[in-house]
């Protein structure tokens, strides 16, 4: 079971989409070009294959192990080197569910 927040990860990209619940992931994918290659990571680290099944509903697919803190953590690095607003090395969490919260803001 998913657990929200989220995290969106397209592939090839290094922006990153916060997602605090279904609704807005369902909500984010009416105006986003996605691919399989993109991937849903939960507050646990467990990421997820999404594949649509018909207009607006969609199924959620394990994939692999969990991410570890420190690969959530190096994701969130390079989103926000991709923004150049925040200092890299600043940028520390102690779990996967506050790495995630962290880009609520």
């Amino acid at each position: 079971m998913i657990q929200w927040p989220c995290i969106f990860k397209i592939d090839g990209d290094d922006e990153l989409l916060y997602l605090a619940s279904e609704a807005s992931l369902i909500a984010e994918f009416e105006s986003l070009i996605w691919s399989d290659d993109d991937y849903l990571i939960d507050s646990q680290g467990q990421g997820y294959k999404v594949r649509e099944v018909e207009a607006g509903a969609y199924v959620y697919e394990p994939c692999g192990n969990p991410l570890s803190v420190s690969q959530v953590t190096d994701l969130i690095q390079a989103h926000e080197f991709s923004k150049a607003e925040v200092c890299l090395t600043k940028i520390q969490f102690l779990s996967v569910g506050e790495a995630i919260r962290a880009l609520a803001v």
